[in-house]
């Protein structure tokens, strides 16, 4: 099978496992609070902004909460997002509002988020659609003339940047996801980052327990009486460990090879895909703008989607859309009395759009057969149609 995903971890993992296993220390710790810094650091961002965490939902969760949203505030997003998000927002008792997307990118643009704002927003989550940075300084410009918070959800951005600025520091708050499907992988894990430094440390509370000290090991220094427990307000515990923190240090300084060897393979999909009729690819990016590749998608008439997908897995290539437009599932409208939605865009491309194997364990010959198998495809399934 030719796997949409892959991960890529070996030796090197193995070996920084093995060392957390020597110091007889799992738990959050040393390993944790090094990664945090080279990923403060990969960003061009100050440490204590940044917190390793369980994962990326968990991020997406902690930013949502630490709005202290009141019953009625909306949170608008596209459409075209993870269910993470919409869960996050319902969960802290806000409302969805789904914005449209551009039908190429799959990224909203300024434009999509400024029809959905209303004077209840009080922030928006902008997804950057398979690593594609997007409308994101456009859409920052906005939320800040307008007082509104913006969320970056960066799960599968870990490499991008605008004009050599990190995506998912254009907002107030960001996370990224990394698990075993992402391109940093730790198993399972997330990072958040938080703009304002009082908020990031109220973020570091929430995510272990609501506590003002992180280790009650680390207390016994400063205090007399250690055990004793100081909450300002209850949290959770959604911290990372030194175990997926050490494979994550490794990730990180494997990550420009593995986007590299990414952005090889997308090269490779346009150059097999140039031309081919019926077929759209994705869009170039814009000048200043770098991906982490995290998808490559190709759309196609819908009549012939559903059916080259099963000719393809068929084949022994699996192949998905990501993601479900969230504007028609019930728990997110009806459920939580979330405006209808128009979303004419985010509904073509929800009908013609076809994510292709991409990961840095794919071979050139390994690209080339998916390439055969869905000209193959497309070409059968649009001959039956024409029939």
């Amino acid at each position: 099978m030719i796997n949409l995903f892959q991960p890529q971890v070996g030796a090197e993992e193995l070996d920084a496992v093995a060392a957390v296993f020597e110091d007889h220390w799992l738990g959050h710790g040393p390993r944790t609070k090094a990664f945090e810094a080279a990923f403060a650091e990969h960003l061009g961002v100050a440490p204590e902004h940044v917190l390793f965490i369980n994962s990326g939902t968990s991020g997406l969760f902690l930013a949502v909460e630490s709005l202290d949203l009141q019953d009625g505030d909306e949170v608008v997003l596209p459409s075209l997002s993870f269910l993470a998000a919409a869960n996050a927002v319902v969960g802290s008792r806000g409302r969805p509002v789904f914005c449209d997307v551009d039908p190429r990118t799959l990224n909203p643009t300024a434009k999509d988020v400024a029809a959905a704002l209303t004077d209840r927003t009080k922030a928006v989550v902008v997804l950057h659609y398979g690593g594609y940075p997007g409308d994101i300084v456009e859409i920052a410009r906005l939320c800040r003339e307008r007082g509104v918070t913006l969320i970056e959800d960066a799960a599968c951005s870990v490499a991008s940047r605008v004009d050599g600025r990190a995506v998912g520091t254009f907002g107030d708050l960001a996370m990224w996801s990394f698990d075993a499907m992402k391109v940093l992988v730790t198993g399972d894990g997330g990072m958040i980052y938080v703009k304002d430094a009082e908020q990031a440390a109220r973020v570091r509370r929430l995510a272990y327990h609501g506590l003002t000290q992180s280790s009650g090991f680390g207390y016994a220094k400063v205090s007399a009486r250690w055990w004793e427990l100081d909450i300002p307000e209850p949290g959770r515990r959604v911290i990372g460990n030194d175990l997926t923190a050490a494979i994550g240090s490794v990730q990180l300084r494997r990550l420009p090879e593995m986007v590299r060897r990414r952005r090889e393979i997308v090269a490779l999909y346009d150059r097999e895909l140039a031309g081919f009729d019926g077929l759209l690819t994705p869009p170039a990016l814009p000048a200043g703008h770098e991906s982490t590749h995290y998808f490559y998608w190709v759309q196609m008439d819908p009549a012939i989607r559903d059916q080259v997908a099963g000719d393809l897995l068929a084949d022994d290539i699996y192949t998905t859309f990501r993601y479900a437009p969230l504007h028609k599932v019930p728990a997110y409208t009806t459920a939580v009395g979330a405006p209808a939605a128009d979303l004419r865009a985010s509904d073509w491309v929800s009908d013609r759009t076809l994510c292709l194997p991409l990961h840095p364990g794919l071979s050139d010959d390994d690209v080339r057969t998916v390439v055969a198998s869905l000209r193959k495809a497309v070409e059968r399934r649009r001959s039956e149609t024409a029939a």
